[in-house]
């Protein structure tokens, strides 16, 4: 769970909960048990078969690894826009996902930690609003299972989030509800929109290219690069190794999201609805 580094550990569960010790412990205790109790030890040795089922899941939950900041950092590139969730059930999705940040925090964390010769324990993610609609909201359960997984067993995981490309469509529904969804997060996001010559943060900071390399970067160290093939190589691998390899989707248990913020899906789907009401109005301006 630590990978050698368990301060960082304990400082990253105590973050997620407010510095409450007691709080923070329930939550370690929680998580070590869900592990147990679904194998997530193992489930870098549980292939997504058959490698077309593999390959549409991975079509349709855009994710991609292709650079790191100058702190070492992996950068994690989501096409949240272009996501559909429509190939596969919601267990492989949540598979696929729960793979992805094994692989990261087993692989990919302690390459970049021996390159740079310092603990790298965290990521940055670039969410990529574009093609996003208001049909996305289809899909909220599954994005809320694989945030719950998320929020509870791999919290503060990511230093920062930088969100390009969001609709203009969504413009309410991004300042009036992303502070009920992020709440201390808030202070890692950072909305970005594209002008000719750099990239501007919501503060009219100019962002670092040296700091950064998104997606079209060409200078990443090969070590960071996480394509779908060296993922699933790596899983076919590590199954090889075993007598029986069990066959489908795991299965993962979900845990019970916070009543708040379950109620907090329930006042997105709402701001949605209004949005999509009024869009579709005489006044309004359809997709």
């Amino acid at each position: 769970m630590h990978q050698g580094y368990p301060k960082e550990t304990l400082v990253r569960f105590l973050k997620a909960r407010e510095w409450n010790v007691s709080k923070a412990h329930k939550m370690i205790v929680d998580s070590l048990n869900w592990r147990i109790q679904n194998e997530i030890d193992s489930v870098l040795e549980r292939p997504i078969v058959p490698v077309d089922l593999y390959r549409s899941i991975r079509d349709s939950q855009l994710i991609g690894l292709s650079g790191y900041t100058k702190e070492g950092l992996p950068v994690f590139g989501i096409g949240v826009g272009h996501s559909t969730y429509d190939k596969a059930s919601v267990h492989y999705y949540v598979q696929s996902h729960i793979q992805i940040n094994e692989y990261r925090d087993r692989i990919i964390l302690p390459r970049l930690t021996q390159q740079f010769g310092q603990p790298v324990t965290k990521c940055i993610k670039v969410l990529d609003m574009t093609g996003l609609k208001l049909s996305a909201l289809s899909q909220i359960k599954i994005l809320t299972s694989i945030s719950t997984v998320d929020d509870l067993n791999y919290p503060e995981k990511t230093e920062t989030y930088y969100v390009v490309n969001v609709p203009c469509i969504f413009s309410a529904c991004w300042y009036y509800q992303l502070p009920l969804i992020f709440r201390f997060a808030m202070l890692n996001i950072c909305r970005l929109w594209t002008t000719r010559h750099f990239p501007i943060s919501a503060a009219g900071r100019a962002l670092d290219h040296q700091s950064i390399h998104l997606l079209t970067s060409t200078t990443a160290s090969p070590l960071t690069i996480l394509s779908t093939k060296e993922l699933y190589d790596h899983i076919k691998e590590q199954a090889s190794c075993r007598e029986l390899i069990k066959m489908g989707s795991l299965h993962v248990s979900i845990p019970e999201p916070d009543p708040d913020d379950a109620k907090i899906v329930e006042v997105i789907q709402a701001e949605f609805q209004k949005i999509g009401e009024q869009d579709e109005s005489p006044n309004g301006n359809k997709d």
